[in-house]
């Protein structure tokens, strides 16, 4: 597993370095400067380390980088699958609408995968001292972190500063300047493009020919381009060994599997390669306890479409049965799902390893691209990956048409709390729609303003006005 080998690389990139907090030079500093291959993979290992994130019970420094810990706010939360508890504090203003350009976890989130975009542009920066025989595949890997990066970006926030090398103290212009999105996706399918070509399937808890073709076919499905080579990038991954899991419960708490296609790698125990978000979803044993927990909403669509999908995605609190808790991801528990959870370690230094891509996701990705921003499809194909996962869900019922509303809700009771459900509105242009109802269901202020979070006004006031802000914040 990755997260063994993090600890390696601590003293080569701390986890407080990030793109706008640069090192002292125009070009690579003596720190991040390498002369052998084998301090050159120990970086390749730290661009995992940036994504894994710090413990934030472990270390509680604010400037530390939390990245993948802190998602869940900002995709899951500010769609109509999750909220908060108690509906308080910074996290509140992700369920509500009410985000504000000084929101702790939106910085948190925004200088953490920069950090991750500068740990893999050191990596390329210095990739001439690779071995020939190992230098593409280092390429690869960091291409692709680098493009998943700027994809997670790209979506959240718009136009972005675009760090398509290693930024120095004296380049500002790049730092705080937006880069049109088109331009963004560029160097993304450019980057993915390299991946595919250089990588193979080793592994799943870093880089792959799979996860790149996956990434770079939701990346066509996003644009709304290039749907036939959507299709195309699906097949080969559906076609690449991989399968679906027999037991949907086993996705979660059977590590490494045959359907994950790329994962964040975790360790319980020690705490540095741990995570703290399986606790905060519960109800007082995180250190923000009774957040990400389950819409009504969520929970009535699982009830009504998920199958067998529904008792391992969500249960009601054992200790306030109004309220309901996300089931994927107990901390370090084998026995999830409706009958309960038993703690292995300490449930604050979870080991569970988040999952990005697994197979159900593309299968999905391969019916939309056949649909082509249709309204429908009844192509075989499309039948096909739609009725595998269906079948695993134990409803097996045979689907003869598929429309996109059939396979927006699908998606929801297939990748529920797995932070899909707020890109896929977007994708399907059904968010406004969506989000505006919810919203009015539930007393929040939601305009289209929100699909977009705010530039942190940190960033702004450090750039002295050059980095503007989103509209309506």
């Amino acid at each position: 597993m990755i997260a063994a080998l993090v600890l390696i690389s601590g003293s080569f990139v701390s986890c407080g370095d990030n793109f706008l907090d640069p090192a002292p030079s125009s070009a690579i500093s003596a720190d991040d400067f390498y002369t052998t291959e084998g301090e050159l993979l120990n970086a390749v290992i730290n661009m995992y380390d940036g994504i894994q994130g710090v413990n934030a019970l472990d270390d509680s420094d604010s400037n530390a980088n939390h990245a993948i810990q802190v998602e869940f706010y900002i995709t899951e939360m500010r769609s109509d699958n999750t909220r908060t508890k108690s509906s308080e504090g910074e996290a509140a203003q992700f369920e509500n609408y009410t985000l504000r350009p000084t929101n702790g976890i939106v910085y948190d989130y925004y200088r953490s995968f920069y950090d991750v975009l500068k740990r893999a542009n050191i990596v390329l920066a210095n990739i001439d001292v690779a071995s020939e025989a190992n230098k593409a595949k280092i390429e690869g890997e960091a291409k692709f972190i680098r493009a998943y990066a700027h994809f997670n970006l790209v979506r959240l926030f718009g136009d972005i500063p675009m760090a398509d090398r290693v930024i120095g103290i004296a380049d500002t212009d790049v730092q705080f300047t937006r880069t049109p999105k088109a331009q963004v996706y560029e160097l993304i399918i450019d980057d993915l493009n390299a991946a595919i070509a250089s990588l193979d399937n080793t592994y799943v808890n870093r880089a792959s020919k799979a996860a790149a073709q996956a990434t770079l076919a939701k990346v066509y499905l996003t644009l709304g381009t290039n749907y036939t080579e959507a299709q195309v990038l699906c097949e080969a991954v559906i076609n690449s060994g991989f399968a679906l899991e027999p037991n949907f419960n086993d996705v979660f708490y059977n590590e490494n599997n045959n359907e994950v296609i790329f994962s964040i790698g975790f360790l319980s125990n020690p705490a540095s390669d741990s995570q703290s978000f399986s606790a905060e979803w519960l109800n007082s044993v995180g250190r923000s306890s009774g957040v990400n927990y389950v819409t009504n909403e969520a929970a009535a669509a699982l009830d009504a479409n998920g199958g067998n999908r529904a008792a391992y995605s969500y249960r009601i609190d054992p200790a306030q049965p109004t309220q309901k808790q996300v089931a994927k991801y107990f901390p370090n528990g084998e026995n999830g799902g409706a009958t309960g959870v038993t703690f292995n370690s300490n449930p604050r230094a979870a080991g569970n390893d988040w999952i990005v891509l697994r197979l159900s996701d593309v299968l999905l990705m391969h019916v939309e691209a056949i649909m082509a921003g249709g309204a429908s499809t009844s192509v075989q194909a499309a039948l096909n990956s739609f009725q595998k996962v269906r079948n695993r869900a134990g409803l097996t019922d045979v689907v003869t048409s598929i429309t996109k509303k059939d396979l927006l809700d699908e998606r929801r009771v297939e990748l529920a709390f797995e932070n899909h459900r707020l890109f896929d509105l977007i994708r399907f242009n059904a968010a406004q729609d969506v989000l505006s109802a919810f919203s009015a269901a539930n007393g929040y202020s939601f305009t289209s303003t929100d699909l977009l979070l705010p530039i942190p006004q940190r960033e702004i006031n450090l750039s002295q006005g050059m980095l503007t802000q989103n509209p309506g914040y």
